[in-house]
């Protein structure tokens, strides 16, 4: 079992920046598979980006390449989305998720993870 909590949600300005956290908690770590998704409204949710725990390698979808990072403190226990250069589409509802590393590579579909964080919107005004 993993438990996710989000934070570090919030209104920003167009070109500005936010840092999502999400602290985990749970056995085996090691084991998973990190990500997060958002969902704008209207919209169905989508791919943000992945990680690896016990590599940190990472995945990310084409918006946010260069924008976004991913990384996990195995220390804090804690999987952060660094934000940079943020748009007014990227406002959204912002959730973390886990899954048992089940596949050789990571992998982007919501139906592949099991726990999920209740979410943290980002907002970004023009």
């Amino acid at each position: 079992q993993v438990q996710l909590v989000e934070t570090g949600g919030g209104l920003v300005q167009s070109g500005g920046s936010l840092r999502l956290s999400c602290a985990v908690s749970g056995s085996d770590l090691d084991d998973y598979d990190m990500a997060w998704f958002r969902q704008a409204p209207g919209k169905e949710l989508e791919f943000v980006a992945a990680i690896r725990w016990m590599d940190s390698t990472t995945a990310y979808s084409d918006f946010a390449k260069g924008r976004f990072t991913i990384s996990r403190d195995s220390v804090k226990y804690t999987v952060s989305l660094e934000m940079n250069s943020l748009k007014p589409e990227d406002t959204a509802a912002y959730y973390c998720a886990a899954e048992v590393g089940e596949y050789p590579n990571l992998v982007r579909g919501e139906d592949d993870y099991e726990y999920w964080g209740q979410g943290a919107q980002v907002t970004v005004s023009s």
